[in-house]
């Protein structure tokens, strides 16, 4: 496992913009691909957007495409996730979440070995 921290969030009025930071505290951070899930209230937790260990390769979901860019700095151990446009529905807690070395990841929970504590998002109507 990778122990990671986020940052970041807070509140924010629809229309603005936030930036979440993962912060991996061990140098292996380039083996695993990394992705930041978001959950609410009676949902499960949902894949927001992933990245590949290079960094070449994106996923995003549906309603963040356009909006939501992630991206990883491996020299600095951290990935990021920039959030324009936000909406009041991109209101969860959102994590961070590293792969499982040396598989793939894909788009459910268990495929990442790893997770962050959480850090809230909330958009203002």
């Amino acid at each position: 496992q990778v122990q990671l921290v986020e940052s970041g969030g807070g509140l924010v009025q629809a229309g603005g913009s936030l930036r979440l930071s993962c912060a991996a505290s061990r140098s292996t951070f380039t083996n695993y691909p990394m992705a930041w899930f978001h959950q609410t209230p009676g949902k499960g937790r949902e894949l927001v957007a992933s990245i590949s260990r290079d960094g070449t390769t994106t996923y995003y979901a549906d309603s963040v495409q356009g909006r939501f860019t992630i991206s990883r700095d491996n020299a600095k151990n951290t990935v990021y996730l920039q959030m324009n446009s936000l909406k009041p529905e991109d209101t969860a807690v959102y994590y961070c979440a590293a792969g499982r070395w040396p598989y793939s990841a894909g788009t459910h929970p268990s495929d990442f070995g790893s997770w962050g504590q959480g850090t809230q998002v909330t958009v203002s109507s």
